[in-house]
């Protein structure tokens, strides 16, 4: 059953044109993904299909039966009550329903109706079309409903008596977000329902949404998310939308794919249309072949042509450079206690960081990750035991809360007071890499978006070529493309790294070790996310299995053994598979040029006054040979790396 249509839908804000033509259509049990750059109007969207946005053209379809529910992206919870009264607000018609349930077995229960044949009836009807209603709309478990949600969405050490006014502005997204899942409607649109999750609540959310019973329409950043709950993306790039079907990674694919499909098709058409320009301008002037000639030109002008297939939009372009190498030993935690005002978060923290780790940091919300980041930068103070920084170690921080950027400075010289030495060129080539060209770079840092602010603050580290990078959410505020060029920059990068992320895709790809951190201490778990998932579950299974009759540790001891192995030798053969395939890349980019820097040398040559020049010619006729050589050299690497 169709449940919603949005039929070329376009909307602008002044003079700028954000949405064009949109179409997107939603049937019952879809899960669909909006996925885009930063700015390319998926939320704007969002609030035109919740019908809190205008639109100017087009028109969106919805059955009146169908309803929709809306949670925006940053909206928190403002309710006076209780978190439990709030919960309840959502179940008020079956709460009335049981009321009048009750209120009928009082008067069943009254002699004078009981006596009364007609009356009984008519009172045993109504009870029992609402005890029918009663038990249809969930009357016998939303309560259990609401602790359910209240729980996987983290609030189960919490009293339900607290007042919504106390909480902070995560929980009250969190509650937010609670809320809406238990009014259960038949379309679920969800602006960024991921922001101010841990790790475990994430999951949990997964599991649900996997099982929701209506359709869900969502704008999200974390991949790993988006694999796990979606069988439709839809693409919104300048300003179109584009469908296809299966998760974010087969979207991956099937958009690669049709471009090249597209890419190949341009090609061919385009070499068909030059072997006919050539054919007319040999022939046109000739009697004995003008009307073949004049032939092929009605040809070319009945040939519908096509466009040159639109890549990607601009990406940012950088990598991170170290100026020396430090020690093998670069940090070394030992008993640590980290907190605030002497209060400790957490205690018992010990676990070594060499050369080349890439350790991903991972807890509950409110463990102190971040204050462990903090206390190794020296923004705040240990509160007891020892950290120890090996030899040549410089520190480069990245801080979620970008409290490092000063708001009444330019973009231009946020970055050129980190190095007042370079050329305002310099900086400007550096801005531009991470997307500022023009008057952007005039821009007060105040006015940027989170996601500019983010590129800002990932240019001023690249900038500071540290050999430790101790990054803080990093991924927050990045679209999907920015995210991948980050992730491909860190994988590059010859230093060390200690991060800090909820994006279980960037743990996967980045991480070559993951900590733990609980309240009472670390645990090192030597491989990605979906390792340390296996072991924790691995470790739960074995408690369960030891408590039932006490099975030993010795085989799972042995399998974690051989796993480890597996898991590096697995590991190393994806990092040798993305290194081949980036210079692949590059080889076939470095033969592309060479091969039209040769025609164009070849094309000169055919010049009568560069023909007349024994220099020039000399010139030309020596670099076509060094660039055919350099060809020959890289197409005999092509050949070996393919």
């Amino acid at each position: 059953m169709i449940l919603l249509q949005v039929n070329n839908i376009s909307k602008s804000f002044g003079a700028d044109v954000i949405l064009e033509n949109i179409k997107l259509e939603v049937q019952t049990n879809d899960r669909i993904a909006l996925v885009g750059r930063n700015g390319a109007g998926k939320s704007t969207l969002l609030k035109i299909i919740a019908g809190e946005l205008s639109y100017e053209e087009g028109e969106i379809i919805k059955p009146k039966s169908v309803d929709l529910g809306y949670l925006e992206q940053h909206t928190g919870l403002e309710s006076s009550l209780s978190i439990w009264d709030e919960m309840l607000m959502v179940f008020r018609d079956v709460q009335e329903l049981e009321r009048q349930i009750r209120s009928l077995e009082q008067q069943m229960a009254d002699p004078t109706i009981y006596e009364n044949a007609t009356e009984y009836e008519r009172v045993m009807k109504e009870y029992d079309k609402a005890h029918v209603e009663f038990k249809e709309r969930g009357g016998y478990q939303y309560e259990a409903d609401i602790r359910s949600v209240l729980h996987g969405l983290n609030f189960h050490t919490m009293d339900y008596s607290t007042s919504i006014s106390t909480l902070s502005g995560g929980q009250k997204t969190r509650l937010a977000l609670a809320k809406l899942l238990l009014t259960r409607p038949d379309v679920l649109i969800l602006d960024e329902p991921t922001n101010h999750l841990d790790i475990e609540t994430l999951s949990w959310l997964e599991g649900y949404l996997q099982g929701y019973k209506g359709a869900i329409l969502i704008v999200s950043h974390d991949r790993y998310f988006l694999d796990k709950v979606v069988n439709q993306v839809y693409e919104v790039s300048r300003q179109r939308s584009k469908k296809f079907h299966g998760n974010y990674s087969k979207y991956l694919e099937q958009k690669a794919e049709q471009y090249d499909r597209d890419m190949k098709a341009f090609e061919r058409q385009q070499q068909e249309v030059a072997k006919l320009k050539d054919y007319i301008q040999r022939n046109i002037a000739r009697a004995s072949t003008t009307k073949m000639a004049q032939s092929r030109r009605k040809q070319l002008e009945r040939m519908e042509l096509m466009d040159r297939p639109l890549g990607d939009e601009k990406s940012a372009t950088f990598g991170f450079q170290i100026e020396r190498q430090s020690g093998n030993d670069v940090v070394k935690l030992q008993d640590l206690s980290v907190g605030y005002n002497g209060n400790a978060l957490s205690h018992s923290i010990s676990f070594t960081i060499n050369r080349g780790d890439s350790i991903s940091l991972v807890g509950p919300n409110g463990v102190g990750k971040s204050t462990l980041l903090k206390t190794l930068v020296d923004k705040l103070p240990e509160i007891s035991g020892q950290i120890q920084f090996g030899s040549n170690v410089s520190i480069g921080y990245y801080d979620q809360e970008q409290s490092d950027l000063t708001s009444n400075k330019t973009v231009l010289h946020e970055l050129w007071d980190e190095d007042s030495s370079k050329m305002e060129k310099e900086i400007r080539t550096i801005l531009g890499n991470f997307l500022f060209s023009g008057d952007d770079v005039l821009k007060p840092v105040s006015t940027l978006s989170g996601g500019e602010k983010a590129r800002v603050a990932l240019a001023k580290l690249m900038m500071q070529k540290a050999n430790l990078l101790i990054l803080d959410e990093p991924t927050n505020h990045l679209d999907l493309d920015s995210k991948e060029v980050l992730e491909n920059a860190l994988i590059s990068y010859p230093g060390t790294i200690l991060f800090v992320s909820h994006d279980r895709y960037f743990i996967n790809r980045i991480s070559t070790k993951v900590v733990e951190l609980s309240s009472e201490g670390t645990e090192v778990f030597l491989g990605d996310y979906d390792y340390y998932v296996q072991k924790k579950e691995e470790a739960a299974e074995l408690a369960r299995l030891e408590e039932e009759d006490g099975t030993t540790k010795v085989e799972v001891a042995k399998s974690t053994s051989a796993d480890k192995q597996s898991f590096y030798q697995d590991k190393e053969a994806k990092k040798l598979e993305r290194q081949r395939l980036r210079r692949l890349e590059e080889v076939e980019a470095r033969i592309e040029e060479l091969e039209d820097a040769i025609a164009t040398n070849e094309e000169a040559l055919c010049d009568p006054e560069v023909f007349q020049d024994h220099e020039a010619v000399q010139k030309l006729t020596d670099e076509i040979n060094t660039y055919k050589q350099e060809v020959d050299d890289l197409m005999e690497e092509w050949t070996t790396l393919q």
